[in-house]
């Protein structure tokens, strides 16, 4: 067991919030020993975009979640123990593992545990899932939709029905614990701003960590001219 110690930033680089998490040395887990099946799917960039450029075509908002401490959620089948962590020892009972009778970050598993969890959570509140893109929910009710995009512990979801939203967001409250952090504004690097008839995604960040990256940060700006109207010669 050791202590991970991050500090999140928003996207004008100040902090947002610092976290310690408790995570178990997964990396002396033996595979076929101590653990089968590890896959588990993330939202590819390809569907966010695709998720955007809908939102913008019926003029929906687009809103954004995530789950605190998503990795805790997730059950195991196998036995699992751990030493006791550093600065939590039960007195009297040092020489003693501990059994996990939930998944922990860290461990190989529980990526896949917490997608197994959270996806049986969409099925079971009528979403379907697409058969192209399996972290892409949509639930139908008649003429509205719920469109949810889950990447690990972050999800971002779009309607053209706020009953169904408010519903969706109160039921997502009270079965996991999580941040509402409104409206999209940031999410896997790309940077959103939401207006009534547009949205508008940048990587303003992004691009200036790769300049400092690279140290041409404060280099001298050039116009690079660009012939209008001309065909592509092929």
């Amino acid at each position: 067991m050791k202590w991970v110690y991050k500090t999140k930033f928003n996207p004008d680089g100040t902090i947002q919030k610092q976290k310690a998490r408790l995570a178990a040395k997964g990396y002396s887990q033996q595979p076929k020993i101590d653990y089968s099946e590890t896959f588990a799917p993330v939202t590819r960039l390809d569907t966010i975009r695709a998720v955007i450029a809908l939102a913008t075509q019926r003029e929906w908002n687009i809103y954004q979640m995530d789950v605190k401490l998503a990795f805790l959620n997730g059950v195991f089948e196998e036995e699992i123990y751990v030493e006791q962590p550093q600065g939590l020892i039960n007195k009297g009972n040092e020489g003693k593992a501990l059994r996990l009778k939930k998944t922990l970050y860290g461990l190989k598993e529980a990526p896949q545990a917490w997608y197994s969890k959270i996806d049986q959570y969409f099925i079971d509140q009528g979403f379907k899932r697409s058969k192209s893109k399996p972290t892409l929910y949509i639930k139908a009710q008649g003429q509205y939709h719920l469109i949810v995009s889950l990447y690990v512990d972050d999800l971002i979801y779009t309607r053209n029905n706020l009953e169904m939203m408010k519903e969706f967001k109160e039921d997502m409250m009270k079965t996991f614990e999580m941040n509402d952090l409104g409206l999209m504004n940031y999410f896997l690097g790309i940077e959103v701003k939401q207006q009534e008839d547009s949205i508008f995604i940048f990587q303003k960040k992004y691009i200036a960590v790769l300049l400092k990256k690279f140290k041409i940060y404060d280099c001298k700006l050039f116009a690079t001219p660009l012939v209008l109207n001309e065909a592509t010669k092929r």
